[in-house]
């Protein structure tokens, strides 16, 4: 698990997650956004991801 270089909007924790799913960021960012309705730690688990995952290999993205 990573945090994506390339789907980036805050730390990559979305982007990251819908790269391992192969999944549309739009969609992990949607979902995450839709689950802080419900009570629960989301926010505390994103900023958890943000410090525990590491970034993306750059040179996954050297083609780009």
């Amino acid at each position: 698990m990573h945090r994506s270089r390339h789907h980036k909007m805050i730390a990559g924790v979305c982007g990251g997650i819908a790269e391992r799913f192969n999944m549309s960021p739009t969609v992990v960012r949607l979902l995450f956004l839709a689950s802080c309705i419900l009570p629960g730690p989301q926010f505390i688990a994103y900023l958890i991801m943000w410090v525990v995952f590491p970034k993306a290999p750059a040179q996954k993205y050297a083609h780009h």
